[in-house]
């Protein structure tokens, strides 16, 4: 079999019945769903029978050779029965409504490449599907896509094709960075600056921050409210929950280029400051004033009516404290609170939010540095710096999300050579995020429940365009969804050359896809950047 992610179990596909009979989907194929079970649906008729040229008409619960969909109570939320009967047809059943839909995202790779498609190769054939049953459930309840479209804009339309790219790996949660000191990307009613001003910057650096070259053009966008909207509409129809990134009290040069008030304007000139258009840690953070809590609050009531996820994310990471340490505005801050430095004051600024949102019904996830000073119960944390930061969350009874930058930052180089484009950080080939493992050893088992998952992040510093986000994420989120879905043995017993066995069907799929991943073989002309400096250094961090 060919599945990607590899399923738990797979019956009626052995040697011993290579002319075992079947179901063949053509255009007397009808489809029946069961309440509960419209978003696979209304998935299988718009995406499945647009590419197959299939009407897929409603029919008959007891229609021979019908698609039948249902929902199970005796499985688990997410898990999903595939059914493949000659006499019968093709009967998927869920757990939950998301179940039938991973279930049906199977029986699209069982079809073939050409199920991957917009419109029909040929339209006077049928597929045929060979008799068998697929029971499946994921490991892991947050299978997550992390997207920065704040350094590099993505319009709406790659922003829905990449929620359709999670959906065919199983991926169900969509990480949105949404603000960083290089853009930012949301409209915000009340604070219109925001995004007249924060959303674009006059140029760019082309490459690592050490490249003396830029892109002496303007970049930028945003997106909507009612962008935002229909976003997280696709993804609900897909089963995928969309988490908010909102970075503060650091990587927020943007905001205060549009709001210079926010800015620390004691030790600054706040008035001078633009979007910044190279790449780091920018030393412009928030002043930790009342002026700019009340700001943000405004600006988390209006994410708030946008987003329905459980999570929101605060960013809390790499925060410099330069112009705290200088501010008296700062200083005075922290001796009033009776706290002992910077960093304690950092964390007063991430706890006061995550009082904020948990008196509203939410839950606060932040980078791992959110831990220093202490976290409300409830806040959850995004482990990036190592596992460290994930084990000291879920020893202290938080619950985490595994995201290592040293396995699973998919901005970072693929291989050594030096016709990678840009290279950046670590080299992390297929079979290295192959073989990641999201639950730390050194966790009890009662510890190890506080994982909720893993997630994959893709920084786009270096990334200008679609095709450059295609080529370093692909083909390693394949090998990472499988990573977050399927029961994998420990990280030295995996088979990994079966899953690249499989890879070459999966290639076909991307293909057909439109996707612009990295070939086994290396990176095509035209996906290599000759003379563009990034950051191939082992060992370090890469800090782009």
């Amino acid at each position: 079999m060919d599945l990607i992610p590899a399923p738990r179990t797979v019956e009626g596909t052995g040697a011993e019945s290579p002319a075992r009979r079947g179901v063949a989907l053509d255009a007397d194929t009808t489809l029946w769903a069961a309440p509960g079970t419209g978003t696979s649906e209304r998935w299988l008729r718009a995406t499945l029978g647009a590419a197959l040229g299939l009407p897929l008409p409603p029919g008959g619960e007891d229609t021979a050779g019908a698609v039948l969909l249902r929902l199970d109570d005796t499985l688990e939320p997410e898990a999903y029965r595939l059914s493949v009967v000659a006499e019968r047809g093709i009967e998927i059943r869920g757990g939950s409504a998301a179940g039938v839909f991973w279930g049906a995202q199977t029986l699209r790779q069982l079809i073939g490449p050409e199920a991957f498609r917009r419109a029909p190769l040929r339209t006077d054939r049928s597929y045929g599907i060979p008799d068998q049953v697929v029971e499946d459930a994921p490991r892991f309840a947050w299978r997550g896509l992390m997207l920065d479209v704040s350094r590099h804009f993505m319009p709406k339309d790659g922003v829905l094709r990449y929620l359709d790219l999670m959906a065919a790996h199983k991926l169900n949660v969509f990480h949105f960075h949404l603000t960083d000191d290089q853009g930012w990307r949301i409209e915000i009613k009340r604070h219109p600056k925001l995004t007249e001003i924060g959303s674009w910057r006059e140029r760019t650096k082309f490459g690592h921050r050490a490249s003396p070259l830029w892109e002496e053009k303007p970049h930028g966008g945003y997106y909507t409210q009612d962008d935002i909207r229909e976003i997280v509409a696709y993804a609900a129809e897909r089963h995928i929950a969309v988490v908010p990134e909102i970075d503060i009290p650091g990587h927020s040069q943007a905001a205060i280029a549009a709001y210079p008030e926010l800015g620390n304007t004691d030790v600054i000139d706040t008035t001078s400051l633009s979007v910044w258009d190279s790449w780091g840690i920018s030393v412009n953070v928030l002043a930790p004033t009342d002026n700019t809590l009340r700001f943000y609050e405004e600006v988390f009531e209006e994410v708030l009516e946008l987003f329905p996820s459980e999570f929101i994310h605060v960013g809390g990471d790499e925060c410099a404290k330069d112009q705290w340490k200088r501010s008296p505005t700062a200083q005075s801050r922290i001796k009033d609170l009776g706290l002992a430095d910077e960093d304690e004051l950092q964390s007063w600024f991430i706890r006061h939010f995550d009082n904020w949102l948990a008196a509203r019904g939410r839950r606060l996830i932040g980078w791992d540095e959110i831990l220093e000073g202490g976290l409300a119960p409830g806040a959850a944390v995004s482990s990036w710096r190592g596992y460290r930061g994930g084990i000291t969350a879920a020893r202290a009874g938080h619950d985490v999300v595994m995201c290592p930058e040293q396995q699973v930052y998919l901005d970072h180089r693929q291989d050594g050579g030096a016709d990678e484009p840009v290279p950046i950080g670590y080299v992390r080939t297929l079979e290295d995020v192959y073989r990641f493992e999201p639950v730390p050893p050194e966790l009890t088992a009662d510890q190890a429940r506080h994982v909720l998952g893993t997630q994959a992040n893709v920084w786009t510093e270096v990334m200008e365009d679609r095709a450059r986000v295609d080529y370093q994420t692909f083909p390693r989120l394949a090998a990472f969804a499988e990573v977050a879905w399927s029961a994998l043995p420990v990280p030295a017993e995996r088979d990994f050359a079966g899953f690249e066995r499989r890879m070459s069907a999966h290639y076909k799929r991307l293909d057909a896809l439109g996707v612009a991943y990295r070939p086994p073989a290396g990176p095509l002309p035209w996906q290599q950047r000759p003379g563009v400096l990034g950051r191939p250094i082992d060992g370090a961090p890469p800090n782009v």
